[in-house]
């Protein structure tokens, strides 16, 4: 990590309290790192906007199992795409509902792709794709 460097910034009253009002909502002890925070998430967002930047995406999706081939539909899917799905967590909700996260890697166009492929699948109830910039190789400490 590199050294920590101190800036001074001016911010309107109510802004500054609204934000430690949001900052205390979600468990921040200060705002030094709420604001490294806020600038990682800005960073990320226009690192991800290139469609041939790395990126690691968790694809939440709820959808009703009753639906006629909706599990084979969504298993043949990810089947084409095992080089860019990592892993998969089944959750059954209730009777009639189901939870898939799919975690996924690769382009950012090609992961969208298939976020998207999957979303539109006819029974599939809600889709959200998250998405984080990797670098091309990281590697785990």
């Amino acid at each position: 990590m590199s050294e920590l460097c101190r800036v001074g910034v001016a911010i309107d009253s109510d802004l500054l309290e609204a934000f430690d009002q949001l900052i205390a909502q979600r468990g921040y002890t200060n705002r030094s790192e709420a604001v490294r925070d806020l600038i990682r998430a800005e960073l990320n967002q226009t690192l991800i906007e290139s469609p041939s930047q790395p990126v690691v995406g968790a694809l939440a999706m709820v959808y009703d199992h009753h639906v006629r081939l909706l599990a084979e539909k969504l298993t043949q899917a990810q089947h084409e795409h095992h080089d860019a799905i990592v892993s998969t967590l089944h959750v059954h909700l209730d009777h009639d509902h189901c939870l898939e996260i799919i975690v996924l890697r690769g382009p950012r166009s090609e992961v969208q792709a298939i976020a998207d492929r999957l979303i539109s699948t006819k029974g599939v109830l809600q889709g959200r794709l998250t998405l984080a910039a990797v670098e091309p190789h990281a590697h785990s400490h």
